[in-house]
Formats: C-alpha cells, structure tokens, sequence
C-alpha cells in the first residue's frame, strides 16, 4: 500500500471513496474537496492500492482547540502554522474495512502533527467509535458542539 498526500487530480477518487462512506447528510461533495484540496492538500492523507484510493484522512490545521461546523464549510480557515490538526474524515471502503489501513493512516497523521509542532489532533466521532481511537491515545471530551450531518458526535482530543 502506498500513503501520500492529495493533489487536485485526485479529487475524483476522494470524493467517490467519501460517498461510499458516509450517508449524504454527513459526506462531503466534490465542490467542498476542491475548497480543501485548494487550501490544505498536504493534510490529506491517501492510501492507494496500484492507483485506487482505497481509504484516506483529512482535515485542516487551526489555533482554534475545538472542531467547529464551520470548520467543515470553509476551507479558508485552514491555518496552515495553528497549533491543532483537525481531523474532519476516517474513510476506507468498505472491502477494505477491518485490514488496519485507517489506524496506518491516522499514524501517518498523528507523526505528521507531531513533526510539524502541533499541540496534537482533535476530532469527533459517534459513540460506537470511541474507544477505536481511544487505542491510539485520543481521549473523549463529551459530546460535542457540532451538529454536522444532524447527528451527535463526541470529541476526541490527542495532545502531545
């Protein structure tokens, strides 16, 4: 498997592997990739099987300490010196679930955060996947304040 960070050309894959895995309310569309990719391709992190995206992570970087709606909306927020990693995606396809690949990609993101000189990462998830990132040291703060996708979402907090 081979991990990189996004271009525009791959648009496309990423937001087809998006709509396989998220109901609609909660994906991302292509219009919403192109403002990320224009703005913070290099914290997208893609996994490859020969040329097909098979999972990836993204998200943008902030001083902001909590992950906001807006956060997801608009890309221009993006601070490329913040002290927070913001993950706003953990996408594998679904044949490709249950291999590790997400947990290689978080890895990739969490050594990438550290290096850069981050605080640590943030994130939210449901409850079923709490303790999932729990194992890679994120810690549950309580439910958050997003309400993206009309759905309740905890956050998780990884500080280094």
């Amino acid at each position: 498997m081979n991990i990189r960070t996004a271009t525009l050309q791959d648009i496309d894959q990423i937001a087809a592997v998006e709509k396989e895995c998220f109901p609609a309310a909660e994906a991302a569309t292509k219009e919403e990739f192109e403002q990320r990719l224009s703005h913070y391709a290099d914290h997208f992190w893609l996994m490859f099987e020969d040329d097909k995206l098979i999972a990836f992570v993204d998200g943008m970087v902030t001083d902001q300490e909590d992950l906001t709606d807006e956060m997801y909306e608009n890309a221009s927020l993006h601070q490329e010196n913040g002290a927070w990693q913001m993950i706003f995606g953990v996408n594998t396809l679904p044949a490709y679930r249950n291999h590790g690949y997400a947990g290689e990609l978080l890895k990739r993101a969490i050594a990438d955060a550290k290096d850069q000189g981050r605080k640590g990462l943030v994130l939210t998830c449901k409850d079923r996947l709490v303790h999932y990132y729990a194992k890679f040291g994120f810690e549950n703060e309580g439910v958050s304040e997003s309400i993206h996708g009309n759905v309740v979402w905890n956050q998780m907090r990884l500080k280094f």
